[in-house]
């Protein structure tokens, strides 16, 4: 419980730190005017906050994007609202549940059949301390969805983003990975369980997959980097500041 209420108290100070009108704010804000025409991107969880952000953005700059949701209908009214700020872009939704291994294949499956180049993949969905509950595969939810269904993910596109290369995978994590260890023991805390400890942990695995990753494709010109991405002032439980670990 200490440590519960030392992340809490973090999380609070950050919180403030990032509101507040200072430079290090600020120094989170993109400035790069890079074009993306002819780029295909896919991003997860893009039907709200970051991830619908994020993909307001890169289609303004030319990209195609790819919108992976749970829920359709909620992603389909966040790419008309999309659409209705730009009218160019060039957005589609696809259904993905990263809480079901199932549905991860057979997104991927049909992505793989559909889709002929992928240049960018932006692993963002995610859960944030929830209770306790289980994916359908029966992984502890944190590490299930922020994790595992990521991995699993990027390991069934990561031959269309080498033949697209050069390629990105941006994974989304968080500082909140500092407070965190990978319980080897009890990894879907079925002993005990701590949603903050959980996300952590989720979120500890985001920043080890990356650097794993980025070690693996070394010379194959697929790049890895994995961000905090802070607060966003209109969503308190959304991310926009930079904490990032590159290839």
């Amino acid at each position: 419980m200490a440590y519960y209420s030392l992340f809490q108290l973090y999380y609070k100070l950050l919180r403030s730190l990032i509101y507040s009108k200072t430079k290090y704010a600020a120094g989170g804000v993109c400035t790069s005017t890079a074009r993306l025409d002819g780029k295909t991107v896919l991003i997860t969880g893009a039907n709200t906050g970051i991830g619908k952000e994020t993909a307001l953005d890169l289609a303004v700059r030319g990209a195609r994007v790819i919108m992976a949701c749970r829920d359709v209908e909620k992603g389909e009214e966040a790419a008309a609202s999309i659409r209705a700020a730009y009218s160019k872009a060039d957005v589609e939704v696809r259904e993905l549940d990263l809480a079901d291994t199932c549905s991860i294949r057979a997104f991927a499956q049909k992505f793989l059949r559909e889709v002929n180049h992928l240049h960018i993949l932006i692993n963002n969905a995610g859960v944030m301390m929830c209770p306790y509950t289980k994916t359908v595969d029966g992984f502890e939810m944190h590490i299930g969805v922020n994790h595992l269904g990521h991995f699993l993910l990027t390991s069934l596109l990561i031959g269309l983003l080498k033949r697209s290369a050069p390629a990105r995978i941006v994974v989304v994590s968080s500082l909140a990975h500092n407070f965190g260890w990978i319980r080897f023991h009890d990894l879907h805390s079925q002993g005990s369980y701590n949603s903050g400890l959980a996300y952590c942990q989720s979120k500890l695995a985001n920043v080890l997959f990356t650097r794993e990753l980025a070690r693996r494709l070394k010379g194959t010109q697929t790049h890895t980097d994995t961000q905090h991405m802070g607060e966003r002032t209109d969503d308190p439980h959304c991310s926009n500041k930079t904490q990032q670990v590159e290839d």
